[in-house]
């Protein structure tokens, strides 16, 4: 090959390696140089800072307007960079309020915002026990929801909505409206684990509630409708039974009990109606003005032939079952061991014998 040809290759392949070069320095610098700028944007606005704050995503709002928002809130560094990570990135924001702070990358910001946990949809897990008085769960929503207690009460004695909750639920009636009634939804809200948003409402709770004990108490309708006493009856005794019998495995059978009292028109004798009248705890001993107080909840005294004004706490499912489908005998008087074996008998003599019988054998429950 003729050498002043070879010169010019030679030249010209030294040209295109110095050009590739230098393309490729800058390509590094400009990947460098963008590695930097993403790190710098990416990275949080002031890592000393790590208070909460609030940030709403409003329903409909597009990145760029999030983006923005967020600029303004001073949690990111750069609105543009953040719609064009976005972007990128391809990654939902969903709408609700949403605990972001100065401290966070935009990588946490863009996953919190992603996640749909908002403040909104944050539940609390909380679980309502049974034989509990309603006041109790009244004190237990209040301190779980943050909701004060002396609203909870005015809510949940409001003639207007209790009326709206009777024609909402089947088993709710007019009775609760009663004015001797101390509260209008005791025994009604059905004792259970609930999983609840926690912006919840009194209303969103109370109306979960009911709507538990409406499915609990349908499996049942059609012999709470062929029964001769009221869902409302039936939701009282069966309140009673659920303390009363609470150390008993055989509430049916103590169920059986109550009914014979109750149709042979004797008074139903419970000591704790008697507590519940007079506000006192089970730890804490009857006094016979206590005993013969007149009270429409308590059935030791002369005032109450039948079954109390309403229940007097909230039953369970096995309180409840036992009254609508109780065990028919001729007994009339009960009594457990601490083993929750239960003695049935007719007469409060055999009453007594079984009483001192378990007391010498050191079997006897006491509270």
């Amino acid at each position: 090959m003729d050498q002043k040809l070879e010169k010019k290759q030679y030249n010209l392949d030294y040209i295109i390696s110095k050009i590739i070069t230098i393309i490729t320095i800058l390509g590094v610098i400009a990947l460098v140089f963008f590695i930097s700028v993403s790190l710098f944007f990416l990275a949080p606005v002031d890592s000393s800072k790590d208070t909460l704050i609030n940030f709403l995503v409003k329903e409909g709002a597009s990145k760029i307007q999030i983006a923005e928002e967020l600029d303004k809130a001073g949690l990111i560094k750069n609105a543009f960079f953040f719609k064009f990570y976005m972007k990128i990135n391809e990654q939902e924001i969903y709408p609700g309020t949403y605990k972001l702070s100065k401290s966070m990358s935009v990588d946490e910001i863009i996953k919190i915002l992603n996640s749909g946990n908002s403040l909104e949809n944050e539940t609390i897990t909380v679980t309502f026990i049974e034989g509990k008085k309603f006041i109790s769960y009244v004190k237990q929503i209040s301190e779980t929801f943050g909701i004060p207690e002396n609203n909870i009460l005015a809510k949940l004695s409001n003639e207007e909505y209790l009326t709206s909750l009777i024609a909402k639920y089947w088993f709710l009636n007019e009775t609760i409206l009663n004015k001797d009634i101390k509260y209008p939804l005791e025994g009604y809200l059905f004792p259970d684990t609930y999983i609840i948003k926690k912006s919840a409402s009194i209303e969103d709770i109370i109306d979960l509630m009911l709507t538990t004990m409406d499915q609990k108490l349908t499996i049942y309708k059609d012999e709470i409708n062929l029964s001769n006493y009221k869902i409302n009856e039936m939701i009282t005794l069966a309140s009673i039974i659920e303390l009363e019998g609470a150390n008993s495995l055989d509430r049916a059978g103590v169920a059986g009990v109550f009914y014979n009292r109750l149709q042979n028109g004797w008074t139903l004798g419970s000591d704790v109606t008697t507590y519940y009248a007079v506000d006192k705890n089970f730890d804490v001993d009857l006094s016979i003005n206590d005993i013969n107080s007149c009270n429409p909840y308590n059935t030791r005294g002369i005032c109450v032939s039948g079954l109390p004004i309403g229940p007097i706490a909230s039953p369970s499912l096995a309180s409840i079952a036992a009254v609508i489908e109780p065990t028919k005998h001729e007994y009339f008087y009960f009594v457990a061991d601490k083993s929750k074996n239960t003695y049935f008998s007719k007469t409060e003599t055999e009453h007594r014998d079984i009483i001192n019988k378990l007391k010498k054998e050191g079997n006897w429950f006491e509270y």
